[in-house]
């Protein structure tokens, strides 16, 4: 299963990005999406959209969303929690605008895609692929936009 990964948004994206998320068996958005409108193209590509709210959106989006996919339990949230919810093999967060690809003393697996629209640090804008199969995360590649 491919997905791709993006956050940060703050209400525009860099064009071209639907485009090159069109192959996904899922998009997920880690919440800051600002304005809900621009999410439109990515849902006219046809694939499961699943988005969660971040500190700066309005939307009713949840809060956090607990998925299985390929066997592997994935946690999204738009800000990083102190430790990982019980059960969760991967928390994928947004919010720093930093990609983050760490593991913890549990084993739990933490990613950050950073931000497709404004970077910190000094990483590039970013989103990020992520391969599951049986039951495992096989690969967490970024890709600059």
């Amino acid at each position: 299963m491919r997905i791709a990964v993006f956050a940060d948004t703050h209400g525009h994206y860099p064009s071209g990005l639907p485009a090159r998320l069109r192959h996904a068996d899922e998009i997920w958005h880690l919440g800051d999406v600002v304005a809900p409108e621009l999410l439109v193209e990515f849902e006219q590509l046809g694939r499961p959209l699943r988005v969660v709210r971040g500190n700066c959106d309005d939307h009713p989006w949840p809060l956090t969303l607990t998925l299985e996919r390929a066997g592997v339990v994935c946690h999204l949230v738009h800000i990083p929690p102190p430790l990982a919810p019980p059960g969760a093999q991967i928390v994928l967060h947004g919010h720093t605008h930093v990609p983050r690809d760490e593991t913890d003393s549990n084993g739990v697996r933490w990613l950050n895609p950073g931000s497709v629209s404004s970077p910190r640090s000094r990483s590039a804008a970013c989103f990020a692929w992520l391969e599951l199969d049986a039951g495992r995360a096989v690969r967490w590649k970024l890709v600059r936009v």
